[in-house]
């Protein structure tokens, strides 16, 4: 009688395990849905900056244009120079357009109509989504632990190493450059340092050509990828608690 009131809570435990992990699945991958989603959108914003179909400010590149004779004669304010240097400035200007894109480009222009304040509140969104998403992704593998823990279901290697992992993710990916500017910085980005980063990429040599792409796409990838590991390493726990449970 013992021993079947034994096998009876066996049972039991067993069917409120493998109810907690399909609750603990749906939202794990739930939530690893919405990160990648993000992800890549906010890697998009950034490639639509830098290969120039978002245009930003340019005033600057205009000034910076302008001939340095013409400069010291708006200092000097001669009042026969300042009408010459309106038309010089304008011809500066005028000749400093880009040259009209490629037909395909400018279609493609044309249909997103994308300007740099569109992208400024897409990114702030996606930042206001990102956090939550990857605390409680990070969360839902410390619950799998316990719950694995707890219940001897097995696959503690695994989830252990999810967990890990997803700790390491939500802390690459805050961004520490709102708190600690010039000391470290996170994998997520505010449209104002996307706009500076992107200016001083313009002026910058090789050094800093490759530092920018880092910061941005190298960064990136090495986050995406503690991501897709941590995943993986969840759904080997998922397959071995469910062979477990089948042996109860």
């Amino acid at each position: 009688m013992n021993n079947d009131q034994g096998k009876q809570s066996d049972l039991i435990d067993a069917t409120d395990c493998l109810e907690a992990i399909g609750v603990i699945k749906c939202w794990k991958n739930f939530l690893f849905i919405i990160i990648i989603l993000c992800l890549v959108l906010l890697q998009s914003g950034f490639w639509l900056v830098n290969t120039g179909y978002i245009k930003t400010e340019a005033k600057s590149e205009a000034v910076e244009t302008i001939p340095p004779a013409v400069l010291i004669a708006v200092e000097a304010n001669e009042p026969t120079a300042i009408k010459e240097t309106a038309e010089s400035v304008e011809v500066a200007v005028e000749t400093n357009q880009p040259n009209e894109p490629a037909p395909q480009k400018k279609r493609l222009s044309a249909v997103l109509n994308i300007k740099f304040k569109h992208l400024s509140r897409l990114v702030r969104f996606l930042d206001f989504v990102l956090i939550p998403a990857s605390i409680l992704y990070c969360l839902t593998m410390l619950f799998a632990l316990k719950i694995s823990m707890i219940g001897r279901l097995g696959g503690i290697n695994h989830i252990c190493r999810a967990f890990f992992l997803s700790l390491v993710f939500t802390v690459l990916l805050l961004p520490w450059q709102k708190f600690f500017d010039g000391v470290v910085a996170g994998a997520m980005f505010t449209p104002a340092e996307l706009l500076s980063s992107y200016s001083d990429a313009n002026a910058a040599g090789v050094f800093g050509t490759i530092l920018y792409y880092l910061r941005f796409t190298g960064y990136w990838l090495l986050v995406l990828l503690i991501l897709v590991f941590a995943q993986l390493r969840s759904v080997r726990w998922a397959r071995a608690t469910l062979r477990r449970l089948e042996v109860i």
